[in-house]
């Protein structure tokens, strides 16, 4: 069988991983008949709801929408749970370009072999973490294009408790290295409240909240205090992820209102951009700044001065720039502000109030330490096609020559400060160097082919024959189940 081998590399301290995710499943609905009550659940069928027997989610009476729960099928990749333990890029990539004809596209065995059930099961996730250096996280959902647009706030707070029942108890096969952020149904402000004072009686440190969140209910306006209030006594952090939703859910009389990611979305078709830079990167900065902006302009945190917000998703480079001009203005046109006066700067506020997330491969944040020394946390965004792991961190650190101090601050001190949790009793010290894997892993020929832009055109090469034969010799190999534990227990980034 191949070896995927990697570099020795230790660590001194505990990781804490403040932004990784979860594939919502069907897991997540069988348990809904039990824990809700019959009018809640009677309310919840007829605003989303997972069909087994079909496989599809229903949103607001349109059937496919939203994440299915369905596992990966034969030349399926499934982006939300692909990146585990050694799944690296240029591995991802040859596995796209085998898809891209029928006679090297994955089997069923290879796609559930890759389709990491960490995303959906804790024993799992937790042999994962063991190989990726991660000795604490905090889990938040995927399906970032459907709660939003729930209608009915009744439904939607039905599936808030849904989901955070399921997450937490995911979380208890280890409550010390395994933590949820709620989701909360903006929708009802007072359902939103009751939501948070429920989770937050079972150990929840986050309570995620979009930067502008659908159907008008924008975090800031006033009728949301009573929740800002309610987090400052139960000392639950303001999670603020970006779900840059594309609005596909939109109903009749929303069509106008537009978040700054959807603008960026249209203005991509629109110009027929051929690449997902600006939907991937950009509008998810572009959420996170425009919250960050207004939060600090309008006194979020001087009228609600026991309140913590993590910026969640957005990296961090940018953060710099944004506090610099906030400052700025401020101090330019802070006589004609309408508002009532600041009592301190905006950057003085985020330093007190907030952190931000960044990943392992942001290298600026290591450059400029004494900027982000506390207010800095990382986020592997593992399972996700984008995620990665501390050791790919550390060897970012590492190369800005950044103190070990800084280092752990960054992996896990920051996180762990402003989440109020404490350390683990013990941590992962040294990396796992060598992963078995089955014999149609592929190889450095057709990994180094797959990374050159005519991988995607050429009908035929040597590394895409040598994918064929390794393909033809496991086509009649058992069903995923053993690959996929096996995977589960020795895969290491």
């Amino acid at each position: 069988m191949p070896t995927q081998t990697f570099p020795p590399m230790s660590k001194n301290f505990a990781s804490f991983d403040c932004d990784a995710h979860v594939v919502e499943s069907a897991l997540t609905w069988e348990r809904a008949e039990d824990s809700l009550t019959k009018d809640e659940l009677a309310v919840i069928k007829n605003s989303i709801w997972y069909d087994k027997a079909t496989g599809q989610m229903t949103v607001n009476g349109t059937t496919g929408a939203g994440v299915s729960g369905v596992s990966a099928a034969p030349g399926m990749i499934n982006i939300g749970s692909v990146a585990g333990p050694g799944m690296k890029h240029p591995i991802q990539r040859a596995f796209h370009v085998r898809n891209l004809r029928p006679e090297t596209a994955l089997t069923q065995e290879q796609s559930s072999y890759i389709d990491h059930r960490g995303a959906y099961e804790p024993k799992a996730r937790l042999k994962d973490m063991d190989t990726q250096g991660i000795d604490q996280v905090m889990i938040i959902p995927s399906d970032i294009d459907t709660y939003p647009w729930i209608q009915d706030g009744r439904g939607a707070a039905a599936l808030c408790k849904v989901y955070n029942d399921w997450a937490w108890e995911y979380c208890q096969e280890d409550p010390e290295r395994l933590f949820f952020a709620a989701l909360l149904p903006l929708q009802d402000p007072r359902s939103a409240i009751r939501e948070l004072y429920r989770v937050a009686d079972r150990g929840c440190r986050v309570g995620l909240v979009r930067p502008i969140d659908a159907m008008g209910n924008y975090p800031l306006q006033p009728k949301y205090d009573g929740l800002w209030r309610a987090m400052q006594e139960t000392g639950v952090v303001y999670g603020m992820h970006p779900f840059p939703a594309f609005g596909s859910l939109k109903p009749a009389g929303y069509t106008e209102q537009h978040s700054a990611s959807e603008l960026i979305n249209k203005a991509m078709v629109s110009a027929s951009i051929p690449h997902s830079f600006l939907t991937n990167v950009q509008n998810f900065q572009a959420e996170a700044s425009l919250w960050v902006v207004a939060a600090l302009f309008s006194g979020l945190f001087e009228r609600f001065p026991g309140l913590n917000g993590a910026v969640f998703e957005a990296s961090s480079t940018w953060l710099s720039f944004v506090l610099d001009e906030c400052d700025k203005f401020y101090k330019l046109y802070c006589n004609e502000r309408t508002m009532r006066p600041l009592k301190q700067l905006p950057s003085e506020t985020f330093f007190e109030h907030c952190v931000t997330g960044f990943e392992g491969d942001e290298a600026p944040p290591s450059r400029m330490p004494e900027f982000y020394e506390d207010i800095l946390v990382w986020s592997s965004d593992v399972y996700h096609h984008d995620g990665d792991d501390v050791w790919r961190a550390l060897e970012t650190m590492h190369k800005s020559n950044l103190s070990e101090e800084r280092q752990a601050k960054f992996l896990g001190g920051n996180a762990r400060r402003i989440y109020n949790i404490p350390e683990p009793r013990t941590f992962i010290r040294d990396r796992v160097t060598e992963i078995e894997r089955p014999d149609w892993w592929p190889g450095q020929e057709e990994i180094d082919f797959a990374m050159r832009a005519e991988s995607s055109v050429f009908p035929s090469s040597p590394a895409l024959n040598a994918a064929k034969k390794s393909r033809g010799s496991t086509s009649g190999a058992s069903s995923s189940t053993g690959r996929n534990a096996q995977l589960v227990a020795r895969s290491a980034e």
